[in-house]
């Protein structure tokens, strides 16, 4: 039944062919034939209805071919095929239907898990969530029982920032936030593509949209619904399904030729063998299936697989410019590095020691958004250190901050930004891959952070993937000093290097750059002008602001840069699938037409062709949800650098 509402058209064919064989094997052949042409014939003045709207409307409806066959082979007395053709058309739309679903698993996935309901803390509720993070299922139990009356089921959206909640065993985590029972295993296969579950510790982030694992937990929300991890994610997949490549608008043109070409064979298949029925049989085989659903499955299909990978991309003309990338320009800090810099030692220049320095450093870097803050203000935690407040503070982008405390202006940042504010700044000498955070106070320098940031583990091997991808030029653009950036340049292989940026350096760099198209990589707030620019933005999203996942047109959910190499793959695969399946099934249904103006193909066994020829088209498609030969061992080697990696959080 729920077949027959759904596709009424495949069963009213299906019960009229029926009816027509049994009345024909009856001996009622008049009847039948009638039944037949009229049951046909009102389908087709249904299809024309919906096809004059669409010319009225400027679209041309290439289902013209559909109909002109319907009435030609009733015309001719075909009626059996024409009722055939009946039914492979309605069946299409079910095979159709059947493919989208099937390429937009894992986006309906996606969209199918939005978290609705959380289970709230109720004020004044126990901090009793040492049960909770118990790992044995004697514990969860307890837990889960004790804890019943001190929470209350919510709707997600109203869940505020602050609030307290209960992950039970089993649940998706509804909200970003932070885990605060003692340990807690999450499978966030559904967004990052990785298999195995990870553990986190208490402290560390949750991403909504995770699966807990088999302890109740309690956690922290860190970010409103429609600023969590998830909800991002979700929008972003729901305009990527209705968005059109220009593959498939370019398909689109193909059906205006590919229709005069059908009426051509049959008008010559006609006039050569001057019977009529040649011509309806040439009007049967012409399927136009490989324009109108080819290449919307192959990019569905590559979308799809993208999202089960932890790469969403935004349109699905995206991946069409990821097949064509000729340049890969990357940001070094968090993104050819892990962005995570460790405080190697404080060199200190007048009356203040270390942890004064250092303490100064990180009252003044908590006010800066720069990813180098954080790792100042961490180094300054682990030695507990207290942060002052300041009245006033300006963060000069790129270059550095300046705060005020009790009367006396600090400066942190680059040598020469806080030369224009303090005097006596010496620059520290820096061995290879080590850099430096300058420190200014009441107008005197007072002493240097040297600090170092590691090159991760899976840059050389991503730069490798893309040369081997067809990538002729990689860029390193960073604000960092040269010294530094050449160094990491030199280990990941790079030889194009532009340091000391500012935003609009970075711009204009990418607008300069001749071989096109273009493909940005970053994360942070300073890359999002950067990222909106480049033919094609990808931003590393486990780590990166709001400001660059709005502006990117890709977003890297785990934080891996191999997925970069990923996204370029999938693009690929999946426009070559798109023109193998356009092709095959043009071919194809040339091949049909050709045999039919020859009188090789009756009408009926044309009819039952043209679906085969369908399937087939459909079925390799389909193949783009599939790594393909060259990627199946990616996954693998994903995971192990996601291993590696440094979590989120």
């Amino acid at each position: 039944m729920k077949f027959v509402l759904r596709y009424p058209l495949v069963a009213g064919t299906l019960v009229v062919l029926l009816a027509v064989l049994v009345l024909l094997f009856s001996g009622q052949e008049g009847i039948a034939r009638a039944a037949a042409s009229v049951y046909a014939l009102a389908v087709a003045a249904y299809l024309a209805v919906g096809m004059a709207r669409r010319l009225a409307g400027g679209q041309f409806g290439i289902d013209i071919l559909a109909v002109t066959a319907i009435v030609s082979t009733v015309l001719v007395g075909e009626y059996i095929a024409s009722m055939i053709v009946v039914l492979m058309l309605a069946g299409g739309t079910a095979l159709e239907d059947y493919a989208a679903s099937r390429a937009k698993g894992e986006l309906t996935a996606l969209l199918e898990r939005v978290p609705q309901t959380a289970h709230r803390e109720r004020n004044g509720s126990p901090a009793a969530g040492t049960n909770t993070a118990g790992t044995n299922t004697a514990g969860t139990h307890t837990a889960g029982t004790s804890t019943e009356s001190q929470h209350e089921d919510v709707a997600a959206a109203d869940v505020e920032i602050g609030d307290v909640l209960l992950v039970r065993p089993g649940e998706v985590v509804p909200l970003d936030g932070v885990l605060l029972s003692e340990s807690g295993s999450f499978d966030e296969s559904s967004l990052t593509g990785e298999s195995l579950p990870v553990e986190r510790s208490a402290g560390d982030g949750l991403m909504s949209g995770s699966l807990n694992g088999e302890a109740a937990v309690r956690m922290r929300v860190t970010a409103r619904m429609e600023d969590s991890q998830y909800s991002r994610i979700v929008a972003l997949v729901q305009e990527a399904a209705d968005s059109k490549a220009p593959m498939v608008r370019l398909a689109d043109r193909y059906a205006v030729p590919f229709t005069a070409l059908a009426y051509v064979l049959g008008a010559v298949g006609w006039i050569i063998s001057g019977s009529p029925e040649r011509f309806a049989e040439v009007l049967v085989v012409a399927t136009p299936c490989p324009l109108l659903i080819a290449a919307p499955v192959a990019f569905l299909g590559g979308m799809s697989r993208a999202a089960h990978s932890g790469v969403i991309v935004k349109y699905a003309g995206v991946l069409e410019q990821l097949s064509r990338i000729k340049t890969a320009a990357f940001d070094k800090t968090g993104t050819l590095t892990y962005g995570r810099p460790s405080l190697l030692r404080i060199r200190t220049a007048g009356p203040l020691a270390e942890d004064e320095v250092l303490q100064l450093a990180a009252s003044a870097e908590q006010y800066s958004s720069h990813v180098l803050a954080a790792s100042v203000m961490e180094a300054a935690r682990n030695r507990a250190l207290p942060f002052a407040a300041a009245t006033e503070a300006t963060e000069f982008a790129t270059h550095g901050v300046r705060a005020r405390f009790d009367g006396q202006d600090v400066v942190v940042g680059k040598p020469a930004f806080v030369a224009e504010w303090a005097s006596g700044v010496v620059e520290a000498g820096l061995a290879s891959g080590e850099l430096a955070i300058y420190v200014g106070a009441g107008g005197k320098f007072v002493g240097a952070l040297v600090m170092s940031d590691p090159i991760r583990k899976e840059t050389r091997r991503t730069l490798a993937d893309l040369k081997a991808l067809g990538v002729r030029r990689t860029v390193m653009l960073t604000g960092d000093a040269l010294a530094t950036a050449r160094h990491i340049a030199d280990e990941a292989g790079l030889t194009d290097v532009r340091a000391e940026c500012l935003p609009r350096d970075k711009v204009e760099a990418i607008r300069s750059l001749p071989d096109r198209p273009v493909m940005m990589v970053g994360d942070g707030v300073n890359d999002a002008p950067v990222l909106a620019v480049a033919d094609v933005g990808i931003a590393m999203g486990a780590r990166g602001s709001t400001a660059a996942g709005e502006s990117a047109d890709v977003v890297i959910i785990l934080d891996d840069l191999s997925k970069v190499g990923t996204a370029v793959r999938i693009g690929q695969r999946t426009v070559q699938v798109a023109l193998q399946s356009i092709w095959i099934g043009i071919g194809l249904s040339v091949a049909l037409m050709l045999a039919a103006a020859a009188g090789y193909v009756p009408a009926i066994a044309g009819a039952l062709s043209q679906e085969l020829v369908d399937l087939a088209t459909i079925l390799n498609a389909l193949r783009s949800l599939g790594p393909g030969r060259h990627g199946a061992a990616s996954p693998v080697r994903s995971r192990e650098s996601a291993r590696q990696a440094p979590l989120p959080g």
